[in-house]
C-alpha cells in the first residue's frame, strides 16, 4: 500500500472478483447460432470487486481487496493494476494451477452488453 489516502480516510475492504475483460463492439447482438462481425477488441482489467476497490482508492479511501487470481500472466497483471491504483493486495490470493478469470463482453451500438 502506498499510503496515498488522507488522514481520517475511511477504511474499506472489498471482497469480490478480479477479471480480465475482453470487450468486442458489435452493431447488434447475434441471435442464437448466428455469427456477427465484431470491431476491434480491447482488453481491460475488470471484475465487479476489483472495479469497486479501485474506485474507492481513487476517492481517497484506504482500500484492501480480498479475492483470488490464477498463477498466470493475467493474474500478475491484475495484481499490478490494483497496486498501481493504491489498493492493498495483502489478501489477494494467487491459486496454483488455476487460470485467472476472463470476462467476454459484447457491446452493441446502443451500449447494451452481454457478458460471459
Amino acid at each position: 500500500m502506498t499510503g496515498r489516502a488522507s488522514a481520517g480516510a475511511p477504511n474499506i475492504a472489498v471482497v469480490g472478483s478480479a477479471n480480465l475483460d475482453i470487450v468486442v463492439p458489435v452493431q447488434r447482438h447475434p441471435r442464437l447460432g448466428e455469427t456477427v462481425l465484431g470491431g476491434d477488441y480491447y482488453r481491460a482489467p475488470g471484475g465487479k470487486g476489483a472495479n469497486q476497490a479501485v474506485a474507492c482508492a481513487r476517492l481517497g479511501a484506504v482500500t484492501r481487496f480480498v479475492g483470488c487470481v490464477g498463477d498466470d500472466d493475467i493474474g500478475a497483471s491484475l495484481r499490478q493494476e490494483l497496486l498501481d491504483n493504491h489498493v492493498d493486495v495483502t489478501n489477494l490470493v494467487t491459486l496454483a494451477d488455476t487460470p485467472s478469470g476472463l470476462a467476454l463482453i459484447v457491446v452493441d451500438g446502443q451500449g447494451e452488453n452481454t457478458i460471459v
